[in-house]
């Protein structure tokens, strides 16, 4: 049984996106006044607006350097993951299904940050030399995409320049993709060959023919040179790395082999259980866009063995599709759930989707072990609560039209602030869209969940962190979590609708809705507009809309160059139904309907710019 119940631990990994939050009955009562929330004023300066938001946003990132390093380059994992090189490595041997040499992971939507522009890899991809404290240790560097990978987004503007949005959504990223090609390479060198010792031998092969003619015509291939105030990554470094895997080929490289031939089998059985009618475009993947429950628990099911085992292991697997946008995280205290005032329940905030992991902490380690790491560095997690606690939303870049924005302030008093407030962990499910996500964590994982969770962070766990020792899972805003497993996860009955997030930043968290599935903002307010179809993961912005440009290009070479083709009609997981008829809860009615009002509409969105 012990072995069983092990098995049955190690099935669950919850991405970032399995959300935090609780069911509040009483957080969004209607009898109480709306009063008692208050619509953020219009600022009276729209230029002097910007200028101080992107100054605090500045000045808060310096004060956070460390913390801000940790969530953009440090690895998941000081000892597990992708072995460096071999990720350096995949366009040499593959390029005709990775991209340019100044960034292969293009294809994937991983882009290079100008602000650093010494980084020897693409934003989103963490080393594991950042973490150890002796970089002369005999051990290979390791890479896993970081926090940065999915909340760090960019926008496009009139100039073709970029404004990076720090904690936003990376649209562009594409996770399937990343799993497909690098089992898509490991296919070409094996070249038909099917007994795993000469697979072994083939890749490994490559891999040193691939290392040597890199390094020979460049011997700063792999870390140019990088430095900062933790590491210098220089020449002598890269032949001590390169040294390391030499001596260590065979054994790395079976590892990667093992872990991307799981990966792309774990796709596969989600693709089969759950996306049965869209087989193609599941596995081409969706750019911005994870089924992180359906993912966590399909690569953990065919990792063990055995026909009762991997049956059991089955008896978790999501019923229901949950794919959905990525989500910003910025400005987590005003989502933050409260205790109650017997301190033994939690009460109101939540935030992300349906609202199931209320804990910062818990959430942010949540996010690691939904890559399947072991010995998941807790340090990334820790430093992620500091980080994002009080992280500024950007601020809109383009003009705002403040006369009509204050019009729009008093609508949005009136209709929405009861909802889209801080610490409001209401979970709705009376705005008509599909239910999908809202059910894929069921009881039986959130069993598992909580005791996995638990098992990797208890309230006795100490890690060092910033110079001293810290128990990160010890308490939560001063009270002690011991013997509080239940609250790691709340029961799955808890969480079955969805959240109504405060709305700072709203410009640049489109398309909305939770599958991404309405372009823009003045789809979402007036529904019988709504595209069926739609350009998604675009960087250009229809400013007149508020969202990211979303019409369908004019020829084919837009076709391959802007964004992809989105169809939410392919199946009821990505419909554009919901938060598109009024609601009357007691005597107030709360109007989400503007197709009627579109002079309304627009008011409210030149409102919305200035969130």
């Amino acid at each position: 049984m012990s072995r069983i119940r092990n098995i049955t631990l190690s099935l669950f990994t919850i991405f970032v996106l399995t959300n935090y939050g609780v069911n509040d009955a009483n957080s969004n009562d209607p009898k109480k006044s709306d009063a008692n929330y208050k619509a953020q004023p219009v600022p009276k300066n729209w230029q002097d607006a910007q200028s101080k938001r992107r100054q605090l946003i500045d000045n808060y990132i310096k004060s956070q350097k460390e913390e801000y390093d940790w969530f953009n380059k440090y690895a998941f994992s000081e000892d597990d993951g992708t072995p460096y090189i071999i990720l350096k490595l995949l366009r040499e041997v593959a390029p005709e299904l990775w991209g340019g040499k100044s960034n292969f992971l293009d294809v994937v939507g991983l882009f290079r940050d100008t602000r650093e522009p010494g980084y020897p890899i693409a934003r989103g991809v963490g080393i594991s030399a950042f973490n150890r404290a002796d970089l002369l240790e005999k051990k290979i560097d390791y890479a896993s995409f970081t926090c940065a990978a999915c909340h760090m987004g960019r926008v496009r503007d009139e100039k073709g320049n970029f404004s990076y949005l720090d904690g936003g959504i990376n649209s562009e990223f594409n996770v399937a993709l990343f799993r497909v090609k690098a089992y898509q390479t490991l296919q070409k060198i094996y070249a038909g060959e099917k007994k795993t010792e000469q697979k072994i031998t083939r890749v490994v092969t490559a891999f040193k023919d691939a290392l040597q003619k890199a390094h020979n015509a460049d011997e700063q291939f792999f870390y140019q040179a990088y430095k900062d105030d933790k590491v210098d990554l220089n020449a002598a470094y890269e032949k001590h790395q390169i040294k390391i895997f030499q001596e260590n080929a065979r054994q790395l490289v079976a590892n990667f082999i093992t872990k991307i031939e799981k990966d792309y089998e774990a796709l596969s059985v989600l693709q089969k259980r759950n996306y049965k009618t869209i087989p193609k475009q599941f596995l081409a993947g969706f750019p911005g866009m994870v089924d992180a429950t359906g993912v966590s628990t399909s690569a953990a099911y065919v990792r063990v063995e055995g026909f009762f085992t991997k049956w059991l292991a089955k008896a978790i697997l999501p019923d229901h599709p949950g794919i959905t946008d990525f989500m910003p995280v910025w400005e987590q205290d005003k989502r933050k759930v409260k205790w109650d005032e017997t301190k033994t329940k939690f009460h109101n905030g939540g935030g992300q989707w349906n609202g199931n992991i209320p804990i910062p902490i818990y959430r942010n380690i949540a996010a690691q072990l939904s890559l399947g790491l072991k010995n998941t560095d807790i340090k990334v997690a820790a430093s992620s609560v500091k980080l994002l606690a009080k992280l500024p939303a950007p601020i809109y870049p383009f003009e705002v039209d403040l006369t009509l924005a204050k019009k729009g302030e008093a609508l949005f008093q009136e209709n929405c602030v009861a909802c889209h407030r801080a610490h409001n962990g209401k979970v709705y499910s009376n705005i008509g869209v599909n239910m999908d996500r809202a059910k894929v964590v069921s009881d039986t994982i959130r069993d598992v969940g909580k005791k996995q969770l638990k098992s990797v962070c208890n309230d006795q766990t100490v890690v060092k962190l910033y110079g001293g020792d810290v128990k990160p899972c010890a308490e939560f805003e001063g009270v002690s979590l011991a013997d509080k497993e239940d609250l790691i996860m709340p029961l799955a009955s808890e969480h079955q609708g969805y959240n109504a997030t405060p709305l700072g930043g709203i410009w640049a968290q489109a398309p909305y809705l939770h599958s991404g599935s309405v372009p823009t903002m003045f789809h979402l307010l007036v529904p019988n507009q709504r595209p069926l179809q739609f350009f998604k993961s675009r960087l250009e912005y229809d400013q007149e809309k508020l969202g990211f440009a979303w019409k369908l290009p004019m020829n084919e070479t837009e076709n391959q160059s802007k964004g992809y083709f989105y169809d939410t009609t392919l199946t009821p997981t990505l419909s554009n139904k919901g938060h598109d008829q009024d609601i009357v809860e007691g005597d107030k009615l709360y109007k989400l309907n503007w197709s009627d009002d579109i002079a309304g509409a627009k008011a409210l969105i030149e409102y919305l710019k200035t969130f």
